[in-house]
């Protein structure tokens, strides 16, 4: 089993010749490749290296879960080398292929399934992700203007740069799919002038959009639904959609997208943020298992040809991939600077695995297949709009007394 380690180790030096680490097991073992080793892997037991080889990516993440698998230094170098060889893409062994076709058909995100899903995600206590993610409480991608920019200046710059992108206008009614602790549509009446409703079906979301939309005194510009998206109901002047879409599954998309077109005014506008793909790709076993039950980062195709097939054009599309890795950078802060309460809240194996998935979802973003969309489509054509997007002005951190609570 070393030497398929070995061979592993070989493809990656061909891949990247400059590479440098370090491979050690529990019987005191290993090999060096190039001096200063950046990693070291290290198996700390036979049945860890077994699952590797025979399960890839799924066998690495439940060992690293289980303490049998450590990784010390930087462990973004590993999955660097793993993208560089498609480690990912590697055949698992018949019975676990067997285990997680049955575990994706009982995870699709049907209407039926969904709420479960989510809140298997999201339902783990709000405690927990106002640690993670600070009082903003915002969970999608950031916008930097600069490199500086603080999380809370760069989650304020993604809201302002949609609500521009929407072209917001006081008096306007929007619909907010998947709209998380309401953070956005909190914003947009406070910074717009406009009143909205948010879908969710995450009862701890909406139990807590609910508290801090009435302590913002915004109870009567905004409301909060316990309802799927697909069966969002209403008519608006503008729909937004932010970081929902990869929740979905590829079957979904439609539906979602079908749902806009309903609900949105004609010459409305909406807008999408989303992860995605370039092209379609597998779904990811451990993710999907573990972190966010029926996630599937759709192709970029799949998208638009849906807005199509709704009467939506695709007016703008922007991909902010280099956004992803910064803002999980200060997520991974925050995480580790409340280590120790959260191991408390939950336990060690929570924290490895909660770890491990900030660290692949920073890599997939910086070398992997992962993107960060941003479709803005009108319903119908509109002759009317900016030719260019010299009206998006950069944005600077308005904090009033209520952006952060």
């Amino acid at each position: 089993m070393k030497d398929v380690i070995k061979d592993l180790a070989e493809a990656m030096t061909a891949a990247e010749p400059e590479a440098r680490f370090e491979v050690r097991y529990w019987d005191g073992t290993g090999f060096k490749i190039g001096e200063d080793p950046e990693f070291v892997l290290i198996f700390n037991t036979r049945r860890a290296l077994s699952r590797v080889i025979s399960d890839a990516f799924m066998g690495f993440g439940e060992s690293y879960m289980a303490g049998e698998i450590e990784v010390e230094g930087d462990i973004k170098k590993l999955f660097y080398l793993g993208f560089k060889i498609d480690f990912a893409e590697r055949p698992m062994s018949l019975m676990l292929r067997l285990k997680l076709a049955i575990h994706f058909l009982i995870a699709r995100n049907t209407l039926a399934r969904a709420r479960d899903n989510i809140s298997f995600s999201y339902d783990i206590g709000n405690d927990f992700y106002e640690l993670l993610l600070g009082p903003g409480m915002i969970y999608t991608c950031a916008y930097f203007n600069s490199p500086d920019d603080s999380l809370d200046q760069a989650q304020w710059n993604k809201m302002e740069l949609i609500c521009q992108k929407l072209r917001l206008q006081p008096g306007e009614h929007i619909a907010d799919l998947g709209c998380g602790w309401g953070g956005f549509l909190m914003h947009a009446a406070e910074h717009h002038g406009v009143t909205g409703v948010g879908f969710t079906i995450s009862a701890e979301q909406r139990d807590y959009a609910i508290r801090k939309i009435a302590a913002r005194g915004l109870s009567d510009k905004i409301e909060i639904r316990l309802t799927d998206a697909r069966e969002a109901d209403g008519i608006y002047d503008k729909v937004a959609s932010i970081g929902m879409l990869e929740h979905m599954g590829n079957a979904q998309i439609p539906p979602v997208f079908e749902r806009i077109a309903k609900i949105l005014k004609p010459r409305g506008l909406a807008l999408v943020h989303t992860i995605g793909n370039d092209m379609e790709r597998p779904i990811d076993p451990w993710i999907d298992k573990y972190i966010f039950p029926g996630t599937q980062a759709s192709p970029l195709t799949t998208m638009v040809q849906s807005a199509a097939d709704n009467g939506l054009e695709t007016v703008d599309l922007e991909n902010l991939r280099l956004h992803y890795p910064p803002t999980v950078a200060y997520w991974m802060q925050n995480f580790d600077a409340n280590i120790d309460r959260i191991t408390e809240m939950y336990d060690e194996t929570f924290v490895r695995s909660f770890r491990l998935y900030l660290e692949v979802a920073s890599s997939s973003f910086s070398w992997g297949d992962n993107r960060l969309y941003h479709m803005l489509m009108t319903k119908g054509l509109r002759n009317d709009l900016p030719m260019t997007r010299a009206h998006l002005v950069p944005t600077t951190f308005r904090q009033g007394p209520n952006d952060t609570q």
